[in-house]
């Protein structure tokens, strides 16, 4: 345990987020994604966990150190339910109000199509698989910058 940091954040995603620049993106995902696959092809190229959580608690632990990049439009994503794009499943709700409480104001989830969403990910930094087990329980987040303190 470290003071400071949530317990959910273990060793490998600790040394993943700090090796993180800005822009390079992030994925965590559900237990129903086909994380170890698209997990291989990343920039760190094996598979992360935040066992046992559901995705909400595990964005809000990321985002407890990780800023969002306020560069771009799509610094949060979520995949699109197939064939009802415009749903927004409850697990995606929890996640939205997991982001908007970190960054201190709404921050919208940019919705991806499914497929779009998979290739997305392969560009990822490293894909975190939870624990969650309800279905569009997928995320990207964007990586962006802390600025310097004033004097």
């Amino acid at each position: 345990m470290l003071k400071g940091i949530s317990p959910l954040l273990n060793a490998d995603v600790l040394y993943a987020l700090k090796s993180m620049g800005h822009g390079d993106m992030l994925v965590v995902v559900d237990t129903n994604f086909p994380a170890e696959a698209i997990a291989s092809q990343t920039v760190l190229g094996e598979l992360l966990r935040i066992d046992n959580v559901p995705a909400a608690d595990a964005v809000a632990a990321i985002l407890s150190l990780m800023p969002l990049d306020s560069f771009i439009d799509d610094a949060a994503t979520r995949m699109e339910v197939v064939g009802a794009p415009e749903e927004v499943p409850q697990v995606q709700q929890e996640v939205q109000a997991a982001i908007d409480k970190a960054e201190g104001k709404h921050w919208p989830l940019t919705p991806v199509e499914r497929f779009d969403f998979y290739e997305r990910a392969k560009d990822a930094f490293c894909v975190i698989q939870t624990g969650e087990r309800r279905f569009y329980g997928c995320f990207t987040l964007t990586k962006g910058v802390i600025p310097p303190e004033t004097v």
